[in-house]
């Protein structure tokens, strides 16, 4: 559902203060980029990405790509900020897995020789 125009003022007034917590450089909008800003709006709801060096179509289009994939809610777009909105989920809701954690496996002498 779009923002109300008075949702977005009071929207644009809370992130004057906040810092940019995702940089989208020279390589553009990779998966890895995605992941972070999602991850970033799961913790924060209301975030600001700078984007270095692209001119104001592109960023209009990174914002929509943005938007669409993740299913927030543009909020301003100045100069080479972006800001964005996404409501955080109700507290019942199941929250995504995380990756596994990689275990090392000992080498003993044992799975040294059944390795050969």
């Amino acid at each position: 559902m779009p923002l109300t125009p008075a949702q977005r003022k009071t929207l644009k007034s809370r992130a004057h203060a906040l810092q940019p917590v995702v940089l989208i450089g020279g390589n553009g909008l990779s998966p890895a980029v995605l992941n972070e800003i999602d991850l970033s709006l799961r913790a924060h709801e209301l975030i600001k990405i700078h984007v270095a060096g692209e001119d104001r179509e592109v960023r209009a289009l990174l914002m929509d790509e943005i938007c669409a994939s993740l299913g927030a809610d543009p909020v301003q777009s100045i100069g080479r900020m972006l800001v964005l909105f996404r409501e955080k989920p109700p507290a019942g809701a199941p929250k995504p897995r995380s990756p596994a954690r990689r275990t090392r496996r000992r080498l003993t002498k044992r799975t040294f020789q059944e390795g050969e």
